[in-house]
């Protein structure tokens, strides 16, 4: 049988062991929470841009309209925007698909619809023109 002692012993050593364990798993874990305070940036610290990077937008295509022209095609979002385009002639929707997707300049567009650069060049504007003031007339106040 063993002595009191020595069994009590053996208990102080077991229970040392527990406490110096414990011990240092506190001080990891006090060690990790400063290391994630030090990485965390509050959100009040943000910036609009970075607060861009951590936004996400869902896109659905019954929410925005799309024109086609020579095999291209014109996704617009904006309710406003795609009803003054749809107003629009088809030669003129064309044109401006094939310059704002396409990014083809007026000779190749040109090319594609047998129009000279020049005509080309003055639907162009002149339809911009008309877009821009439909927009204004029907743009709703402040935005």
């Amino acid at each position: 049988m063993e002595t009191p002692n020595r069994k009590f012993g053996e208990w102080g050593q077991f229970d040392r062991y527990c406490k110096l364990v414990l011990y240092h798993e506190a001080i990891d874990y006090l060690r990790e929470m400063q290391r994630r305070r030090d990485m965390e940036i509050s959100l009040d610290e943000l910036s609009p841009a970075d607060w861009d990077k951590l936004s996400v937008r869902d896109d659905y295509p019954c929410e925005s309209y799309i024109f086609h022209s020579h095999g291209y095609d014109l996704r617009i979002d904006n309710e406003l925007v795609a009803e003054a385009f749809a107003v629009l002639p088809q030669q003129e929707q064309s044109i401006l698909i094939l310059h704002c997707v396409m990014e083809l300049n007026d000779v190749e567009i040109g090319r594609l619809m047998g129009m000279s650069k020049s005509a080309v060049q003055r639907h162009r504007t002149k339809t911009l023109k008309e877009l821009r003031v439909k927009l204004m007339a029907i743009m709703p106040e402040g935005g």
